[in-house]
């Protein structure tokens, strides 16, 4: 049986907007099971008054890290706020004909997408300013159970709060767990999906999958994502500006089958590596690594989700390309006093520092995913 989604439970809970004056953040994910748009649903029943924008703007249409400012919708007429650009969380004034936001997007499990903390900005404004926050639940496409990496220290927009890359909570329980472990203590309410359960798959799901942002298209990309999204702070290229971004990882000067070879020895599981070469087409200036060079690398083949281990393969990708090729670096800040992208990446910078062996950096991460993992169960929603 298919999974009803927050969203679809819409109806059921109409009565927290009847008579309320209503903000929206949402993206191009915010459709219901039956391809019913959250914003002509709201739109359509409530009073709608104002939408808020994350990363990629409310249509999905803008590339990562790409500023948005605010706009008017084209569809709707209505003014859209954004949270990606000169301001992360709503003023005063933006809030101020508002009596209730409503959030639906779908995550994609990995601490250092924004979504996640363009919802955490919203709900401090509510906390600030008195407002009712309101998430539709959705799946997370890695499952709600498995924890994986450390718990973060280097705090950035792609990192709010202390918790592991994989952090095995839908988007709703996060809502909670950043509500009531991190003390924002907004007026929360989740409304849970009927009939998920913590160990499914996105497919398990019966959902419609809708990419999440233009690096993100399938749910595959999600497992690829949290493994080599590592290598975003590097010289290495995470395969952005090709067609599987982030499931092909390689630069000029890397020697494919010597690497395949390394990392198909090494004993990680779930996961096959074929020698491969791509030319990233440049999409923006600022984000497409090797734009039209050849690189050489590895494509990631997730051959048995359950068993693959994504932020463990990640480091070990690192690690190997160091110890293999030695022309490995990491991207300098963009200006003088800001943080490194891999201290953001790993949410420490010990990684940059090479302070620690492999080894000892697995475990670090083995000790912290099972701390955040007794941490984590006060805010589930849903069974094994």
């Amino acid at each position: 049986m298919s999974v009803k989604l927050g969203i679809d439970l819409l109806e059921k809970n109409s009565g927290l907007f009847d008579g309320r004056r209503v903000g929206l953040l949402t993206n191009c994910t915010g459709v219901n099971s039956s391809f019913e748009s959250t914003v002509d649903l709201f739109h359509e029943h409530f009073n709608l008054k104002k939408f808020f924008a994350p990363e990629h703007g409310v249509r999905g249409n803008l590339q990562a890290g790409v500023t948005l400012e605010s706009y008017t919708d084209h569809k709707t007429g209505l003014p859209v706020v954004s949270l990606y650009g000169e301001n992360r969380r709503p003023t005063k004034e933006s809030l101020s004909d508002l009596d209730i936001i409503a959030f639906d997007i779908q995550d994609v499990g990995s601490r250092f997408y924004t979504y996640i903390y363009s919802m955490a900005c919203v709900m401090q404004s509510c906390a600030e300013h008195g407002k009712k926050f309101v998430v539709f639940d959705r799946p997370n496409p890695l499952n709600a159970a498995a924890v994986e990496g450390n718990i973060l220290q280097v705090k950035s927009f792609i990192g709010m709060y202390p918790m592991p890359q994989r952090y095995g909570l839908t988007i709703g329980e996060c809502a909670r767990l950043f509500n009531e472990e991190y003390g924002i203590n907004c007026d929360l309410t989740v409304v849970a999906m009927d009939g998920y359960a913590r160990g499914m798959y996105f497919e398990d799901t019966g959902v419609p999958w809708i990419v999440p942002s233009p690096n993100i298209p399938t749910v595959d990309a999600c497992f690829a994502f949290n493994c080599s999204c590592v290598f975003e702070g590097t010289n290495v290229s995470e395969g952005r500006g090709t067609t599987k971004p982030f499931s092909f990882v390689g630069a000029p000067w890397i020697d494919a089958p010597k690497l395949a070879d390394a990392l198909n020895s090494a004993g990680l599981s779930g996961v096959v590596f074929r020698p491969h070469y791509f030319s990233p087409m440049i999409y923006h200036p600022t984000l497409t690594k090797y734009g039209g060079e050849l690189c050489a690398g590895v494509e990631i083949h997730v051959i048995n989700r359950a068993a693959f281990r994504p932020v463990h393969t990640g480091i070990t990708m690192l690690y190997a390309i160091r110890d293999l090729f030695g022309e490995l670096e990491f991207s300098p800040p963009h200006q003088p006093g800001a943080k490194y992208m891999i201290d953001c990446n790993t949410g420490n910078t010990y990684i940059r520092e090479w302070k620690h062996s492999l080894n000892e950096v697995l475990q670090l991460y083995e000790s912290d995913s099972v701390a955040f993992a007794c941490v984590k169960e006060k805010y589930h929603l849903y069974r094994e």
